[in-house]
């Protein structure tokens, strides 16, 4: 079993699967058990959070633990996370002394950093949440990082389980309109539990908004191996057709990173076209709407859609509770 919880990736299916059960005994209140009884778990936020702060705590707190919050600049130090640094500017401490503190506080750390746009080839190594990993003596949760969102991915396939049962589904990504760019972890992280979880998978993108190579062949490995496909395609009123699931996310492309202006332009003409409304919805198979909150309405989706019965948004935001309660008692 992983020592982390950083990306799906790490996990095999059927350590996924564990999770799953695990998640829904404790969602059904079969399993009321305290595995964090007098142990704390350090929440570490260098961005605004709802759902995962509210449901980690929450979390925590239900399996009888503590959480500890803390957000370096705000209410603790800023944090240095590369090595080899000379830290003469407004960094004031260095991840190896904070992770390794709060692993002598706290059973587990888990962190929140979301990708700054700037540097592409940097940011896809995912260097923070690295530092954070490479560091700990506890085992680190990924609560969100540049590149993946483990937690949101496992709580949307929970949701799908918990709607349309177990079993392959046709699956649909697509990429939605947004006034400004936005980080790729959860596109990232839910294509590729999809892909481990057997689901056929339907990516859907303008041209140039392509998701990180590496990360596509990983998504067409994991596929293969559960027996399933991946497609790509462009044309987002096909892409509807015969879905179960929509779920619907947008991304900035990798291509404009540094130069958020150069891709609001480079959008600007999807804006409407790359919206799901209830048209589009009418071309699934009965599909389910997703989405992992917050959503701007008549931008992503329209109130229609969401405010439908084939909106299951609030569902996956519960779910985050669930499972996060099963990655907590697995790790500690």
């Amino acid at each position: 079993m992983p020592r982390d919880f950083l990306t799906t990736a790490d996990w095999t299916r059927e350590e996924l699967e564990g999770l799953l059960d695990a998640a829904a005994r404790f969602k059904s209140g079969e399993d009321a058990s305290k595995p964090l009884a007098g142990r704390s778990v350090a929440l570490v936020f260098f961005n605004p959070s709802l759902r995962t702060r509210a449901s980690m705590q929450v979390g925590a707190y239900e399996l009888g633990g503590n959480a500890v919050v803390l957000e370096p600049g705000g209410t603790s130090w800023t944090l240095e996370h590369r090595d080899g640094v000379v830290m003469d500017g407004d960094k004031t401490e260095h991840v190896r002394e904070f992770v390794r503190v709060l692993g002598r506080y706290c059973a587990a750390v888990g962190v929140r950093t979301f990708a700054a746009l700037r540097d592409w080839r940097e940011e896809r190594q995912d260097p923070v949440l690295a530092a954070f990993a490479r560091h700990s003596e506890v085992p680190v949760i990924n609560l969100e990082s540049a590149m993946h969102h483990p937690c949101q991915a496992l709580a949307d396939m929970l949701t799908v389980r918990e709607k349309l049962g177990a079993g392959r589904k046709k699956v649909l990504l697509t990429w939605a309109w947004h006034p400004k760019p936005l980080p790729m972890a959860v596109p990232n992280s839910f294509a590729l539990a999809a892909a481990q979880m057997g689901h056929d998978l339907t990516i859907a993108h303008p041209p140039g908004y392509e998701l990180d190579e590496e990360l596509v062949a990983r998504i067409n490995g994991c596929a293969f191996d559960a027996g399933a496909t991946v497609s790509f395609t462009h044309d987002v009123e096909a892409a509807f057709d015969g879905a179960q699931v929509v779920y619907a996310k947008s991304w900035g492309s990798k291509e404009f990173y540094g130069s958020p202006a150069d891709d609001v332009e480079e959008r600007a003409p999807y804006r409407g076209e790359w919206m799901v409304d209830s048209e589009k919805m009418a071309r699934t198979d009965g599909g389910l709407f997703m989405h992992c909150l917050p959503v701007r309405r008549n931008c992503i989706v329209t109130d229609e859609v969401i405010d439908s019965h084939a909106s299951v948004v609030v569902d996956e935001a519960e779910n985050r509770l669930h499972v996060q309660k099963a990655v907590m008692a697995r790790l500690i």
